[in-house]
């Protein structure tokens, strides 16, 4: 009986296994989940966007035919041509490039930080996973060892030493057993659909997981930084781009230069013959757009100074929760392993009272209720070991999204 229950003991991922099973259904995960394609297309837009920046306003291009034409000395002018090119003032397009590359940074820390929520989901839904596929095992393991007492109750009823009423409560204990092995199987097909859908695969798509896994032996060591963080360190990027958007605010708010040039077609006059007789107008142009009313720019900076504030009070905001995460995470992850340890004593004394029992039996002393209370108590402990490791690495999980990667 020992041997079952050290056979039942292996439950969760050890970190060799995970990394070739969990690990590469990550790395699936983060080449086809359309979430995280979606924000990397972002990225691509933001990029693009840099490039857009580095554009000049459309040149004016305008024509226009004297229908009443006017009689200069030179003859008479038949029509107009003009272009224009405004130049934004010295240094705008490059604040408006600044700007744009900000933004973009934003859009790829988001990615970051999709993808470090990405694991985080599928890793735990991996573990929860696990967790039903073993406690499905446990409760199969459960189940044939009741048939095994079931069969040592018929004998002793042979010989007097049991009654029908013991036979009947291993029967229906075996039926608990199977209708909780298939309520799970439900859970199983639910978890499998999410995690799936995280993959971007088909609904029904196997998953492969391990057969066994330990807690570490070992202390859990911690490096989660909160400072360094992507969720925290995209407050910062928003800060910087705020402070790009003033420097652009004030580069719009100087003067443009215009550039351009005036063409004037002139008809040679027929009574007259001088050297400048037809001669066409070319007039170059210099024009400058100031903006007088400027009250425009003057709000702007007031509001980018609030956005920088408002910025820095959501970053501290955020970083007190995620710091709230964090420390919950690391006590329920203690707390799991405190569990786990204690069903490990638990089990072994439950299997000592199980030998025992055995032992009675071969006198002809057994007594089938001492029987279904330890059984039911091996149950018990198996169920919580399982737990107390889903707990962990999933909490786990949770320390390392917030961790330095």
């Amino acid at each position: 009986m020992k041997k079952i229950v050290f056979v039942l003991i292996g439950f969760l991922v050890t970190p060799f296994l995970k990394a070739q099973t969990l690990e590469s259904y990550i790395q699936q995960a983060e080449a086809s989940n359309p979430e995280v394609q979606a924000f990397e297309l972002r990225y691509d837009i933001s990029m693009e966007k840099v490039g857009e920046a580095n554009s000049l306003p459309n040149t004016e291009l305008s024509a226009g035919y004297f229908v009443s034409e006017p009689e200069t000395r030179t003859g008479a002018q038949k029509a107009r041509f003009t272009v224009k090119q405004m130049l934004p003032w010295f240094g705008t397009i490059t604040a408006r490039e600044n700007y744009a590359a900000a933004l973009a940074e934003v859009d790829y820390l988001d990615i970051t930080i999709i993808k470090r929520k990405l694991r985080l989901s599928l890793s735990q839904s991996y573990y929860k996973l696990y967790a039903i596929k073993s406690k499905q095992a446990v409760l199969e393991k459960n189940i044939q060892l009741l048939k095994t007492y079931e069969k040592l109750a018929l004998t002793s009823l042979e010989v007097g030493n049991a009654s029908a009423v013991d036979v009947l409560r291993l029967q229906m204990r075996q039926n608990d057993l199977q209708e909780q092995k298939e309520i799970l199987l439900r859970d199983f097909l639910t978890e499998k659909t999410l995690f799936n859908n995280l993959l971007n695969s088909e609904e029904n798509a196997d998953v492969t997981l391990v057969d066994s896994i330990y807690l570490p032996s070992g202390p859990d060591f911690n490096q989660a930084e909160l400072a360094l963080h992507p969720e925290l360190e995209k407050y910062d990027i928003l800060f910087q781009s705020v402070e790009q958007s003033e420097i652009l605010n004030q580069k719009e708010s100087n003067p443009n230069l215009g550039f351009g040039l005036d063409y004037i077609p002139v008809a040679a006059r027929p009574d007259m013959n001088f050297s400048d007789n037809g001669k066409d107008i070319l007039m170059p142009m210099v024009s400058l757009s100031i903006p007088i009313f400027n009250n425009k720019y003057k709000s702007n900076t007031i509001q980018n100074d609030l956005k920088q504030q408002e910025i820095s009070a959501q970053k501290a905001d955020r970083k007190n929760k995620l710091e709230t995460i964090l420390g919950a995470a690391l006590n329920n992850r203690e707390a799991a392993r405190i569990k786990y340890n204690t069903q490990i004593k638990n089990l072994k004394q439950a299997a000592d009272a199980e030998e025992i029992l055995i032992k009675n039996y071969e006198t002809g002393t057994i007594d089938f209720d001492d029987v279904l209370d330890i059984q039911e108590l091996q149950l018990k402990f198996q169920m919580n070991y399982v737990d107390a490791v889903k707990t962990y690495y999933m909490q786990s999980a949770i320390i390392n999204y917030l961790s330095i990667q």
